[in-house]
Parts: C-alpha cells; sequence; structure tokens
C-alpha cells in the first residue's frame, strides 16, 4: 500500500518540475508547448491533493473537474476552479492540429498566453502546497 502523504508529494514535486520546463519553453518561445505543461503542472498539484487526502486512485484530466472533485473536501477549491479552470483549454489545443480551425498549435499561442498559464498554475500549485506542505526537495 503506498502511503498517501509520499503519494502527494512525489505528484506535487512533479507538478513544480512541469512549471519549470513550462518556463523553460517560454524562454525558447515553444508557447504552445509551455501552456500545455502548466495544465499538465496543475492537473498534478490537484491529484496531489486529492492523493493527500486518502483517495487511492485519481482520475482525469480537467483541471476544472478536479478542483471539482477537491472542492467536496474543501470548499475553498470552488472558487480556485473559477480561477485555474481556464488552463483546461491548452490539453489539447497546444498539441493537435485538428484541434483548431486551421494553422498549428505552434503558432496560435503566445507570450501573453505563457505567462497567463504560468501565473495561474503557480496559483494551483501555492493553493495545494499551502494544504499538503510543499514537495519534498
Amino acid at each position: 500500500m503506498v502511503d498517501p502523504r509520499e503519494e502527494s508529494r512525489r505528484w506535487l514535486e512533479q507538478a513544480q518540475r512541469d512549471l519549470d520546463d513550462a518556463s523553460f519553453c517560454a524562454r525558447g518561445e515553444r508557447h504552445n508547448l509551455a501552456c500545455f505543461l502548466c495544465q499538465q503542472s496543475a492537473e498534478k498539484a490537484l491529484k496531489a491533493y486529492l492523493y493527500a487526502r486518502g483517495n487511492p486512485v485519481v482520475w482525469g484530466h480537467s483541471v476544472e473537474e478536479l478542483c471539482r472533485q477537491a472542492s467536496q473536501t474543501e470548499a475553498e477549491f470552488e472558487s480556485l476552479r473559477r480561477k485555474v479552470g481556464k488552463l483546461d483549454r491548452f490539453y489539447i489545443l497546444t498539441r493537435y492540429p485538428n484541434g483548431l480551425p486551421g494553422g498549428l498549435p505552434s503558432d496560435s499561442f503566445d507570450a501573453g498566453d505563457s505567462r497567463q498559464a504560468m501565473d495561474l498554475t503557480r496559483e494551483a500549485i501555492d493553493f495545494v502546497a499551502q494544504r499538503i506542505g510543499p514537495p519534498a526537495t
């Protein structure tokens, strides 16, 4: 049996690393990848919270839906959901050309998108870390 606190910390640590990778991509003007990694990072942070609360299995990729699940335990996640749920738009559109009405994902996202995504992701990570503790370093 996996210790829920340890599993939670592993997920939160990976969330932070994904955010670091997003920053690296943004500096290299790979904004679509930066935005995608931000969505992934927030998703992992929310899963960290759910694991910390004893959920043995956490499924799904939607930041908004994971916030809804977390709000069943802690109502404050509802306000977070209204902010960071926007990251879900970066899950498909940033990677697949058929998710857009023309063009390429690599040409469809800019520095403003990366900045917004990173800000929202930092907020999600900080929100979770305040509740479960920071990842081990």
